[in-house]
């Protein structure tokens, strides 16, 4: 692990849209990232000259095309509305830059085979960060090992809502809590299921809704609309004789169930330690990198994965252009569905 101030090499890089999640989040993940911030560019003119002020004092614009005139940059972050992502990122690969892209990535799946054809020979990371939290990758981990494997359903439970007229949505564009939150549970699930070749929505007569989704491999996965207080969120892997689970992002338990006779086994600790549960988690007793949640919502992993992509001239396999592609596909079929199996193209 280095800090900034530590990496030799470094991107020379500019930032888009400065606002609260930016500042919150993409910022002060720069401190662990091989990077220079050389610019930062806001339609807010005043707010990206105070932001500009606190992060090394750099450039500062209002508008791209001028940054992109004026500085000589290797890459840009883009994280504004994903109503502007699509013209933003083409525009930066026209430009001759490697693009990172805030989750959503667009509103429409169209608009991201029309950035595919933009990005020519650049590399785009989208900022799928539970795709990328350090739970998902013990999940992918674990599905692809020899040891356990075989993965045969995916449960995720996620606090967001679908709306009911999913077709009205996309005719206007609209940009609904599906959209930015739905997202979230579907990169997880899509980064540790594969492709999905069907999806479908159910819903009750209290609109109460879940979506189905059934991968090319064969697993069945189950993404159940919670509501309610925070916090609400898991997932559930199935295989043959374990399963594991993640809770509220940062806690996996991996079930390995114990050695048994019905009616014969009399302790639930039999001897030895491969069988039970192992647990792991951060340990939030020291200020370790591990406890925060940079690092735990796998905001910092993303964005690094990115710079390194960049730096080893390598293309994007996680959260590409292809795999947004994807994600927006199954989005679009769950609003489209209506109780109905839809195939993904």
């Amino acid at each position: 692990m280095s800090y900034q101030r530590e990496f030799k090499k470094r991107l020379n890089i500019g930032i888009v849209g400065a606002g609260s999640h930016c500042y919150r989040n993409i910022l002060p993940a720069m401190n662990y990232l091989p990077v220079n911030i050389k610019a930062i560019c806001d339609v807010n003119i005043e707010l990206a000259a105070a932001t500009a002020k606190q992060y090394g004092n750099c450039n500062y614009y209002s508008n791209t095309i001028e940054m992109y005139e004026k500085e000589t940059l290797d890459a840009v972050f883009i994280a504004v509305s994903p109503m502007l992502h699509p013209k933003l990122a083409c525009e930066a690969f026209d430009a001759g830059l490697h693009v990172w892209i805030e989750k959503p990535v667009s509103v429409l799946a169209c608009e991201v085979e029309e950035m595919i054809n933009h990005r020519k020979d650049k590399i785009a990371v989208v900022g799928f960060k539970k795709a990328f939290m350090p739970s998902t990758q013990k999940a992918i981990e674990v599905i692809n090992s020899e040891k356990y494997g075989n993965l045969k359903s995916i449960l995720g439970v996620y606090s967001v809502n679908i709306p009911e007229n999913g077709r009205e949505a996309l005719e206007k564009r609209a940009f609904t809590g599906w959209l930015a939150n739905g997202c979230h549970p579907l990169s997880l699930m899509l980064a540790t299921g594969g492709k999905v070749k069907y999806a479908a929505t159910y819903r009750s007569a209290k609109n109460n809704a879940v979506c189905i989704l059934e991968f090319e491999n064969g697993v069945i996965g189950n993404l159940h609309m919670a509501s309610g207080p925070q916090p609400a969120e898991s997932y559930s892997f199935y295989g043959d004789n374990w399963h594991l689970n993640i809770d509220n992002c940062y806690k996996v338990t991996l079930e390995r169930g114990i050695p048994f006779q019905y009616g014969v086994t009399t302790s639930y600790v039999p001897e030895g330690d491969d069988s039970g549960a192992i647990v792991w988690r951060p340990q939030n007793c020291l200020a370790t990198l591990e406890n925060k949640a940079l690092f735990t919502q796998g905001i910092y992993d993303e964005m690094m994965y990115f710079c390194n992509c960049v730096l080893e001239g390598k293309p994007a396999e996680k959260g590409s252009l292809e795999f947004a592609l994807e994600l927006m596909k199954v989005y679009e079929a769950c609003l489209l569905s209506d109780g109905n199996k839809i195939e993904i193209q």
